[in-house]
């Protein structure tokens, strides 16, 4: 079975080729930013669409009309082309559209072919030759495996970075001894099984809040663009980079232990957007509990649930295991003994007290317990149950709906 497996590396690069990087980086900016112009006025005053293939055409009266075109490698132009192609046929599957892009967020290039792995330096430097930049040192913390399909190249708090994104065959994975859990996402607790382990997230945003509070106030006084403006709004961007490397970290961690450990795991199908969405609503119609909300949507973000949920998939599916979504209404509400849905059983965030039965237990350990039950319906007996699912809880809330 081949996977496919990314890599990635700090460069070492000389001021002649960090250079050089943000120049090609400015180039596929351009090209992306006037591809997106000509598609958009194409389509409003014609009708038509342009393809990647009719946009690598022009590709060439513009490095004619504009020399610095020609500077970077001709393939990472035309990759450029292909991700606007792919961004729109997202948009077309109900994704948000292409926007244009700015100098200094998300700087990068990607470059497909005419990378060489050259013998390392020493244990810890590794090097490449990329075309154009020619021979690059790299940190190497692990060695690279695989077939190197092509490499992402990207800036980030003025540091440079290399993605070698690999082919790997790995042998079939052979059906594993049916280990199944349950899992109940949270805030509190980030991951609650339903065999009784409990996993306490790292909330890295909530620990540096009050630092990342103090930068932001900072970066407000200074005059815009000053030399000193520039310096607080790296230091809030390398702050911001840290928070998302520790959350990164630990999701990885989490989700290869589990995904080790068992060969079905049941999750519920979470909307983090719906979630999340604002309760300011309108100047006529203005929210309630606005900062209490915001607080929550924070928290929630957080987490990284659906990082988490991803990971979990394509690391189960090289395990030769299976990750079950399944829907999230009445998962809390429901007493796993006798399966009375009620709002009162939950008696506060931590506490479940059934009031038909009786039944006591940690809030989030019952919610698990019924999520895998949910997942064991959806396997007995496939989608029929899950719409007979949906459509019941349907008629309990809108019986004039149905």
């Amino acid at each position: 079975m081949i996977i496919s497996k990314s890599f990635k590396y700090r460069l070492r690069l000389t001021k002649e080729q960090q250079s050089l990087c943000n120049q090609i980086a400015g180039s596929c900016r351009y090209v992306w930013n006037r591809a997106l112009a000509l598609k958009k006025k194409t389509w409003e005053e014609k009708k038509q669409r342009l393809s990647r293939f009719d946009l690598d055409k022009l590709l060439i009266e513009w490095k004619k009309e504009l020399v610095w075109l020609t500077l970077p490698p001709s393939q990472s132009l035309q990759q450029v082309n292909k991700d606007l192609d792919q961004a729109f046929k997202n948009f077309f599957r109900g994704r948000g559209y292409p926007k244009f892009k700015k100098k200094g967020i998300h700087d990068g290039f990607r470059l497909p072919q005419g990378v060489t792995l050259i013998d390392q330096l020493s244990r810890k430097v590794g090097r490449v030759r990329l075309p154009k930049l020619d021979i690059v040192g790299f940190t190497k913390s692990r060695e690279p495996e695989g077939k190197i399909r092509h490499v992402t190249i990207t800036k980030s708090c003025q540091n440079w970075y290399i993605a070698f994104n690999c082919e790997i065959d790995i042998p079939k994975p052979d059906r594993r001894a049916q280990s199944e859990i349950g899992i109940d996402r949270g805030i509190t607790t980030f991951v609650q099984c339903s065999d009784g382990a409990a996993i306490y997230g790292v909330s890295p945003l909530k620990k540096n809040l009050n630092r990342l509070v103090k930068l932001q106030r900072k970066l407000a006084r200074r005059k815009r663009f000053s030399s000193n403006w520039k310096k607080t709004k790296l230091k809030i961007q390398r702050l911001h980079f840290y928070i998302a490397n520790v959350r990164k970290d630990f999701l990885h961690k989490t989700s290869t232990q589990l995904a080790k450990s068992h060969s079905l795991i049941v999750m519920e199908k979470l909307k983090t957007k719906g979630m999340t969405r604002s309760a300011k609503g309108t100047k006529e119609n203005p929210g309630k509990n606005v900062k209490a909300k915001s607080s929550l949507n924070r928290s929630i973000l957080d987490q990284g649930w659906q990082m988490f949920q991803q990971f979990l998939s394509y690391k189960l599916n090289w395990r030769g295991g299976e990750l079950i979504l399944i829907p999230p209404q009445n998962t809390s509400l429901k007493c796993r003994i006798c399966g009375h849905i009620s709002k009162e059983n939950r008696i506060n965030q931590e506490e479940f007290q059934c009031i038909n039965c009786g039944h006591t237990e940690n809030a989030d350990l019952n919610a698990s317990i019924n999520i895998l039950a949910e997942g064991h319906s959806v396997i007995a007996c496939g989608v029929e149950a899950l719409a007979s699912t949906l459509k019941q809880e349907l008629q309990t809330r809108k019986p004039e709906m149905v």
